[in-house]
């Protein structure tokens, strides 16, 4: 079933980074997005998952085109549907482990998934302050508390970046069994060609637009 459509999108800041893409998502599709740096791979998930307007296009959710919807309908679906893991973890500080993926899970009216923390390997962090964990725990934190929300579709930005090859790849293997057992998708920005591989499909951006 179709979740995302990109359509004629454009979109340019000094220079342009692309121009007229257009392209379907599908439930339980999992889609690597490379391409050199600088080439707009991050500006074009910004665009997909909301949080930037492209210059000329549309993307369409569930048959919504999401950029004619106002504010308040945007924040609603990024808050229940869209999952967005930045390579920053962007937790909050002051907060322990457990109140940040709790925070998540009562905004989007979901339940804590306790299983998935100890597959992350953090279930034993949810009593200590995100500022004494490492950079990889707190990483793993904020994908904790993402998948938390149970999203349809989840939008992923170097993901992996501050985790070892190990972790990485068993984080990878974490998104995609989610996506496969509850209908989602997965569209991840990387620059490893290793996790690249386990994706159904690997969109390179290049030439302002995509092979």
């Amino acid at each position: 079933m179709e979740l995302l459509k990109a359509e004629n999108l454009s979109h340019s800041f000094d220079i342009s980074l692309f121009k007229n893409l257009n392209f379907t998502v599908n439930t339980k599709d999992c889609i690597a997005i490379c391409g050199s740096s600088g080439c707009g791979k991050s500006t074009l998930l910004h665009i997909l998952s909301t949080l930037l307007k492209p210059q000329s296009g549309k993307v369409f959710y569930n048959n919504q085109d999401l950029y004619s919807l106002d504010d308040n309908a945007l924040l609603e679906i990024r808050r229940k549907d869209f999952g967005i893991i930045f390579q920053m973890h962007y937790l909050f500080k002051g907060f322990l482990t457990f109140e940040n993926i709790e925070l998540a899970s009562v905004l989007s009216e979901q339940s804590i998934n306790y299983e998935l923390l100890k597959k992350l390997d953090i279930a034993d962090l949810m009593n200590q302050k995100i500022t004494k964990l490492s950079g990889g725990q707190q990483q793993r934190v904020s994908i904790a508390r993402v998948l938390s929300k149970k999203p349809k579709i989840i939008f992923a930005d170097e993901a992996t970046g501050n985790l070892d090859f190990k972790n990485a790849l068993n984080v990878m293997d974490i998104l995609i069994d989610y996506i496969k057992e509850n209908n989602a998708a997965l569209i991840f920005v990387t620059h490893d060609q290793e996790l690249a591989k386990k994706c159904d499909e690997v969109f390179y951006l290049n030439n302002h637009g995509i092979c």
